[in-house]
């Protein structure tokens, strides 16, 4: 960069949740995907939307955008003409009678107990006085008989206040009245809340279209259901990063490349559905990349991609680029792939991992002005570079329950300071693009992803790689029967959805013994639920061993749902 030009900064947050739903019965098994939404999906485009000069990519995975639309359309449905919400949480909130089973009453008081316990319980003293009679009740499982419809209520009621967004919070004065009343809450309470769910379901993907469609953020997708696509290519792509590794049986996952052009087709569709244009860029699950499929992403007419600081470190080792040194800004510019036009960036680490994992337990104002003098040095250090960017990139929700208000300080903060400060430029990449940023060539990648640059959360222990071969065994018979033309086509459409479904990443991702037990145990019940109903869209017999659980954990339990990035909450 000149002395005269900003340096440039893109913040890149990634929105992703995996199939909660079994698509034989539509219900959800988890509640994540409408959590995050009324949570952090929310505030993160009010949050923009209240910063006119902000600046950033926002990515959804195709399979979050279709769950988010299909829990708008059940709570609309719901509050026009009765028709049932198929999430037991949402569901218990929304009917008039509570379940009277013992068990799932047992259950849902479980769920709601499921939030971060130092921002989300105890921020809210009647919601922590609540969590802490039900941490008795478990423990004194005789008690669970007295559990009452009015504590459940109230419970209820609370979980979904605390889960709420802080700029619904702040604004609505439905949320403002519950909140303010405590306790007691009634029909009309629970009533009001699901229409505010509601609303907030409902408005969420226009606003950020609209934000798109206004030149205010730019909008990237992923593969359809989230896979990590190097592996559906190529099995033995995980020895670039990591030659000793332990691989499956399957020694390929068969017709992998056609697999991964569907992927990529079928989310171009989905975002058009949903955004009305075509992308320019693409996350690719988990930032994984190698030189197939980077030529896929550019055979489909990819612009830019991007991927993790380690991924481009063992590349230019690997191939021996020059420039392998902070002072000839190697991390902090824009590369162009082999000969055919597609741009990659490369995330910083350090300062994506500062948002992620460290500013949470620090006041806004000192956060912010720590990250705006490390971008400042950076600024220094590449004053006589051409072309500095600087991409920090990281989910868009699983940081903000551990900030005080959900970031709502912090984020405020963020893009006010970045968006004002004279020598800095919040920016995109595609606007880099167009503004004909100088790019360093780039002939190869070793394949990798942005979780160390290797694909070790995917693959390698032996309960991830048992997941792997029971997905191939999967696809084997997938192929045998769709060769055999016995399925119409709508059937071949649902059992090739549902295959997608189990191509996802985060099912591998929880598979081992060093998560906590109960989020292995979901993910993994999941998995083999998914595979299950492929086998019988399939009309083929599942086998015998998808009835017994193949992978346990043994981490510490989570108050707040499951684990990313080592945090709590999918």
């Amino acid at each position: 960069m000149s002395d005269e030009s900003p340096l440039k900064v893109v913040l890149y947050w990634h929105m992703h949740q995996p199939e909660y739903r079994d698509l034989r019965t539509g219900m959800y098994h988890l509640p994540w995907t409408y959590l995050h939404a009324v949570k952090d999906y929310t505030d993160m485009v009010a949050h923009l939307e209240a910063n006119p000069d902000a600046r950033a990519v926002v990515n959804f995975a195709p399979v979050l955008l279709e769950q988010i639309d299909d829990y708008a359309k059940q709570v609309r449905d719901y509050l026009e003409s009765s028709q049932v919400i198929q999430d037991p949480i949402l569901a218990a909130l929304a009917e008039p009678v509570l379940v009277s089973d013992e068990e799932q009453r047992v259950s849902l008081v479980k769920a709601c107990m499921r939030a971060n316990e130092e921002r989300l319980i105890k921020r809210f003293p009647a919601y922590e006085m609540l969590v802490e009679f039900a941490k008795w009740t478990i423990k004194h499982p005789a008690s669970q008989t007295y559990i009452s419809d009015q504590f459940l209520i109230d419970l209820l009621v609370w979980f979904h206040l605390a889960w709420m967004g802080e700029t619904v919070r702040r604004t609505d004065r439905r949320i403002k009245h519950l909140v303010e009343k405590a306790h007691n809450y009634n029909l009309q309470d629970r009533h009001d809340l699901v229409t505010v769910i509601g609303e907030v379901l409902s408005g969420l993907i226009g606003r950020y279209r609209k934000l798109a469609e206004t030149g205010r953020i730019e909008l990237s997708m992923s593969p359809y259901a989230h896979p990590i696509m190097p592996l559906l290519q190529d099995i033995g792509s995980a020895a670039e990063a990591m030659p000793d590794v332990q691989l499956p049986a399957l020694e390929n996952y068969p017709q992998g490349e056609d697999r991964v052009r569907w992927h990529i087709e079928q989310g171009r569709a989905c975002f058009e559905r949903y955004f009305g244009f075509t992308p320019d860029g693409c996350w690719p699950s988990e930032g994984s990349i190698s030189d197939a499929t980077l030529g896929l992403l550019a055979e489909a007419g990819i612009r830019w991609t991007a991927s993790g600081e380690n991924v481009l470190r063992n590349s230019l080792k690997r191939h021996n680029v020059p420039g392998l040194t902070e002072e000839d800004g190697w991390l902090h510019s824009g590369y162009q792939y082999s000969d055919n036009g597609l741009a990659c960036f490369f995330r910083d680490d350090g300062l994506s991992d500062l948002i992620g994992f460290t500013y949470a337990n620090w006041h806004a104002d000192d956060a912010v002005a720590n990250l705006i003098n490390h971008l400042e040095n950076i600024a220094s250090v590449c004053k006589d570079e051409q072309g500095t960017i600087v991409p920090i990139i990281l989910d868009g929700e699983n940081a903000w329950e551990y900030y005080p208000e959900n970031g709502y300080y912090f984020l405020s903060a963020l893009y006010k300071s970045l968006a004002e400060h004279p020598g800095m430029e919040l920016t995109t990449f595609s606007r880099c693009l167009d503004g004909n940023i100088p790019l360093k060539p780039l002939p190869r990648v070793v394949a990798g992803s942005w979780v160390y640059g290797t694909f070790s959360t995917w693959i390698g222990d032996h309960d991830k790689n048992r997941g792997w071969d029971m997905l191939g065994e999967a696809k084997h018979v997938y192929d045998k029967v769709m060769a055999s033309h016995r399925l119409n086509n709508e059937q071949r459409d649902r059992a090739t959805r549902q295959l997608a479904i189990c191509e996802g990443s985060d099912w591998f991702w929880w598979f081992g013994d060093y998560n906590p037990e109960e989020s292995v145990s979901n993910f993994e019940h999941l998995f083999r639920q998914h595979l299950s109903n492929l086998y019988q869209f399939l009309g083929a017999e599942p086998p015998a061993y998808l009835s017994e659980s193949f992978t346990h954990g043994s981490g510490a339990p989570a108050m707040g749902g499951t684990m990313r990035h080592g945090r709590e909450s999918e």
